[in-house]
């Protein structure tokens, strides 16, 4: 009869999961209050107390920290240590399901004393679970009432869980006594940090940023400085022995704040394209974006000429990334154009020994992982979502227009829909070719960025389209695209007015889809 170990301080879905471990054989060792809760709800269980003969101590504080569950746990699938515990008397256990005290949520609390804080460390949880992932190949970790129903429906039907859902839970069992100890480690520091800032006054000596930012990565240097020379800035790595990009400088000087910032920019917004791709960037939007078509005949290099001819003015200074080979042909499209730093996934041996002679150039590989999350800094705490990575599989274009778009145009929308994910709002995209004429970024209104769009493009506008991050609130944005030359407008839609923006489309003869999806980039 396999075992499972259930020490849990939620009991949400907790019967209903052994009822159903129950009916497919399994047997139960649990602690105090959770093996109430099982017998309570009718399911036999043997009380870990009862089991290991040592009685609860200290208030419950010692529950759990004993050989015969640490060793049943701990014992490979081997017939030297399976021999060994059941020599002891022990049970080989199965599987480990156990969630953490609240700290998270105690410290929370307001009125949350610092003693009760301290109470809800736990202790044999995060013990129990780490024993339990460092053998995974034998024993199952459940960390997370979450994990219930898929990990029961998987024995339901083979009877056992595979490996890779084995080395998938502990993996979620070590994520999870990381962030709990970060929490604790984060709340220890902002208390030193309390008792310094009242010692001395000093804010700047007080702060903890270091050891809290230990805990969301690993320091790979500090920096000359941030965005300005007075203002300290460091760089820190998702993982051990990191470095900046993630990736190799190859030549130039050590990267500044705003190099990796905007070559992370750069480098995000050419990997939204399958087909070879150039992007020039300047203060984190890029000034221009121009793609190769299936077929053309073009080459990388001329669509870093295009990339360029969309705002040659802003893209003096600029971060050039290119998700081709950078080849000789490349580098004499730069001509003598300076940039600040170029990134790429390769670099041809003539490209290389041409771009040496650039000494104020920095050039970079990097990393071949694109991050999953940003986490941004705010009062009081940080902010963390998902990166956008474009539309949702689900999302259908529809073409709400009397015009249809042509095919050509219908090429260009999609392009200027992946270019415009990368400006920031409120973002305007104007394109001919598959490559931007016209960009207007960060302006607090549409049709100021439709305005900005349109004088960069001047009569490179006409017979081009425009993408529109979000919905047009008013009908102004169309007009001033009609008057500038667009012939088809691809947006979200959405807006209370959209009939008077699709009103507006339909007397110039414009062309609109809507893609039903928003993508805001603050």
């Amino acid at each position: 009869m396999p075992i499972a170990l259930l020490s849990v301080y939620d009991k949400t879905g907790l019967v209903e999961f052994a009822a159903g471990l129950s009916r497919l054989g399994w047997g139960f060792l649990a602690s105090g209050g959770t093996a109430k809760a099982l017998e309570a709800a009718g399911i036999e269980v043997e009380e870990i107390a009862d089991y290991t003969g040592a009685r609860e101590i200290l208030g419950g504080r010692v529950k759990t920290l004993h050989p015969a569950i640490h060793g049943g746990i701990l014992a490979r699938a081997t017939g030297a240590d399976l021999a060994e515990i059941a020599g002891l008397g022990y049970k080989a256990v199965d599987m480990v399901v156990v969630d953490l005290y609240p700290f998270e949520k105690t410290i929370a609390d307001p009125f949350s004393t610092r003693q009760q804080i301290i109470e809800k460390i736990d202790i044999g949880g995060v013990a129990l679970l780490r024993a339990a992932a460092k053998n995974h190949e034998r024993v199952a970790v459940i960390s997370s009432t979450e994990q219930y129903s898929s990990v029961l429906s998987e024995l339901e039907s083979h009877k056992k869980l595979s490996s890779d859902t084995l080395r998938r839970l502990a993996g979620k069992a070590f994520a999870r006594t990381a962030s709990y100890d970060a929490a604790i480690a984060a709340w220890f520091a902002a208390e030193e940090g309390v008792a310094v800032k009242e010692a001395t006054k000093e804010v700047e000596e007080a702060a903890p940023e270091s050891e809290i930012l230990s805990f969301l990565g690993w320091k790979v240097q500090d920096l000359r400085y941030g965005e300005n020379p007075h203002q300290k800035a460091a760089l820190y790595s998702a993982a051990p022995g990191g470095s900046p990009m993630a990736g190799r400088l190859l030549q130039g000087k050590e990267l500044s704040y705003n190099n990796i910032l905007d070559l992370d920019a750069a480098w995000h917004a050419v990997s939204r394209f399958n087909n070879p791709t150039a992007v020039v960037v300047k203060h984190l939007t890029p000034c221009g974006i121009a793609e190769v078509r299936e077929l053309s005949g073009e080459s990388l290099a001329q669509a870093l000429s295009k990339a360029i001819a969309c705002d040659p003015i802003s893209a003096f200074g600029g971060i050039i990334a290119v998700n081709g080979p950078f080849d000789g042909d490349c580098v004499r499209t730069l001509g003598e154009l300076f940039a600040e730093c170029i990134v790429a996934p390769g670099f041809s041996p003539e490209a290389k020994e041409m771009l040496a002679k650039k000494k104020n150039l920095r050039v970079l590989i990097p990393g071949k992982e694109r991050p999953r999350f940003e986490i941004r800094s705010v009062l009081g705490g940080f902010l963390r979502q998902d990166i956008d990575m474009g539309d949702p599989p689900a999302s259908a274009w529809k073409v709400v227009s009397a015009r249809t778009p042509t095919e050509e145009e219908l090429k260009d929308l999609a392009f200027a829909w992946k270019a415009c994910m990368s400006v920031k709002s409120n973002a305007i995209v104007f394109a001919k070719g598959s490559a931007t004429v016209g960009i207007g970024a960060g302006q607090p209104n549409r049709v100021d960025s439709v305005r900005i769009a349109a004088r960069h493009a001047g009569e490179k506008a006409k017979g081009a389209v425009m993408a529109s991050d979000a919905f047009f609130p008013f009908p102004d944005s169309v007009e001033e695209a009609a008057a500038a030359g667009i012939k088809a407008i691809v947006q979200p839609g959405g807006s209370i007015r959209d009939k008077e923006s699709l009103a507006a489309a339909d007397k110039a003869g414009i062309a609109m889809v809507l893609t039903g999806v928003r993508h805001f980039r603050h």
